[in-house]
């Protein structure tokens, strides 16, 4: 991809993924051919800062693992309500760094 585009593109997203992760993702996207920058637009990124939101409104429901993607643990989290609010607490903690995560996992399927 072009580095104007590259450049862009992470001046737009970057609040989705760690800071670690910028300059891996800029390579990666570089690296990259023109027809592959339509997929990585329109990829649905989630924002850490509204998981962390419905974490702490409606996490002891798993709705934050829900929003992310993670279904599994979201039902688990829901069954157990929250792990008896301990998995909820320890999730306001810990969302916004997963929700970056599940990002990158999905720019990396979208990469490839």
């Amino acid at each position: 991809m072009d580095a104007q585009k590259v450049d862009m593109f992470i001046v737009a997203n970057a609040r989705y993924f760690k800071p670690t992760m910028i300059t891996s993702i800029r390579e990666k996207l570089l690296s990259l051919d023109d027809s592959k920058g339509g997929a990585i637009q329109s990829v649905g990124y989630k924002d850490p800062t509204t998981a962390l939101i419905v974490s702490i409104l409606l996490g002891y429901l798993g709705i934050d693992r829900f929003y992310i993607g993670n279904t599994v643990l979201g039902l688990l989290k829901l069954l157990t309500c929250g792990g008896a609010s301990v998995w909820t607490i320890v999730d306001w903690f810990l969302i916004m760094d997963s929700t970056r995560d599940r990002n990158a996992e999905l720019l990396a399927a979208a990469i490839n």
